[in-house]
């Protein structure tokens, strides 16, 4: 008689190459109403702020360890409060006090620049955060190397304008030090739920291209975030897909045997 035995395997979308999953998206035709267009490829690194050719002064560091800024990336979408640093305001992580700081920079009219900070020597965590005006400092005199170079503006005139923020045992961060006035004109510019980029009067060409690449980052970012969510989409589209072919194979299995079933019978009889 005849015998037939087909199980449909269930793919694992973990498992599944990606020539398999290309083909499927092209051939099975899952939902029309899903859109299989890649915005674009994910884009995860971050930008160093602070320029490595310039040395900014440190205060107050006996017995800790000081470095310059860890570049990590802000996420300068909160943080649009009206309200002006103090000594002895409170939050609740040090990005926090970054994004505060940050907004309050781009709504008074200049840039803030991630600056010192400190560890602790028991578990080498950051424990103390200075934020300053990226017009904090001098820039260190360096010998030219060709008379014929091109020198670059000057954007470091020694601006005081800084916060320093602390963490205390309670795990909170609070402003120890707040200097608010600027020895250089402010350009303050509205911000539309994101980091508005300033222009100063003597821009730097490496502080524009930095801002060139900031803007470019934030949306990149966000077309990566919509890539991710329709990838998502599609592969439990596929899932879905998969389960309905195995259940559909298990009832022509299932036709077939009873089929079967009865041709013998007949045969018999």
């Amino acid at each position: 008689g005849l015998e037939l035995s087909r199980k449909a395997s269930k793919p694992t979308l973990s498992s599944t190459p990606f020539s398999l999953l290309y083909f499927s998206l092209q051939s099975l035709c899952l939902n029309p109403k899903i859109h299989y267009a890649v915005p674009c490829a994910s884009l995860d690194f971050t930008l160093d702020l602070q320029s490595m050719d310039e040395n900014p002064s440190i205060e107050e560091a006996e017995n800790e360890t000081v470095q310059i800024s860890d570049g990590k990336e802000l996420d300068t979408t909160e943080g649009t409060s009206d309200e002006e640093p103090y000594v002895g305001m409170e939050f609740e992580s040090e990005e926090a006090a970054k994004v505060f700081y940050d907004a309050y920079a781009t709504r008074v009219g200049f840039i803030m620049r991630v600056d010192a900070f400190r560890r602790s020597m028991r578990d080498g965590k950051v424990v103390w955060r200075r934020l300053v005006c990226n017009k904090e400092g001098f820039r260190k005199l360096r010998p030219r190397r060709s008379e014929n170079r091109k020198p670059r503006a000057i954007t470091r005139e020694g601006c005081k304008a800084m916060i320093v923020v602390k963490k205390e045992k309670t795990g909170k961060w609070v402003v120890t030090r707040f200097v608010k006035e600027h020895n250089h004109q402010l350009v303050p510019i509205p911000t539309s739920g994101r980091r508005s980029m300033l222009l100063s009067q003597t821009p730097d060409e490496k502080d524009v291209k930095i801002r060139e690449l900031t803007a470019e980052l934030q949306r990149e970012r966000k077309r990566s975030a919509a890539f991710q969510e329709q990838l998502d989409m599609v592969l439990r589209e596929m899932e879905e897909h998969s389960n309905q072919l195995s259940r559909n194979i298990d009832d022509i299995v299932q036709s077939v045997r009873e089929i079967e079933s009865k041709r013998v019978a007949l045969s018999q009889s």
